[in-house]
């Protein structure tokens, strides 16, 4: 069984700032690609950034400069620290845990709006 918990959404202002943590836990045994994903109402799923087991990061191109990724190896801990927020980033952010099978979060909502 394979537990992926994310925590820290809510509600912030524009230029706003917040930060998401996902823990993974249970029987993994390897976690090459940690990161997150988010879905806005009405659109597909999409790509935020992603960091591997070696510190290789991926972020989309909306986001990038704006946010940051962090990975504890040791934890099984993946963190992202999103500054300068426009409503545009509203959506629930998903954990993504990958290493023999792919594992999801259930989702937090982040929004922002004044």
């Amino acid at each position: 069984q394979v537990q992926v918990v994310e925590s820290g959404g809510g509600l912030v202002q524009p230029g706003g700032s917040l930060r998401l943590s996902c823990a993974a836990s249970g029987s993994i045994f390897s976690t090459y690609l940690m990161g997150w994903y988010r879905q806005a109402p009405g659109k597909q799923r999409e790509l935020v950034a992603t960091i591997t087991r070696g510190a290789i990061t991926n972020y989309a191109g909306s986001v990038k400069g704006r946010f940051t990724i962090s990975r504890d190896n040791a934890k099984n801990t993946v963190t992202l620290q999103m500054n300068s927020l426009t409503p545009e980033d509203t959506a629930v952010y998903y954990c993504i845990v990958q290493g023999s099978y792919t594992y999801w979060g259930q989702g937090t909502q982040v929004t922002v709006s004044s």
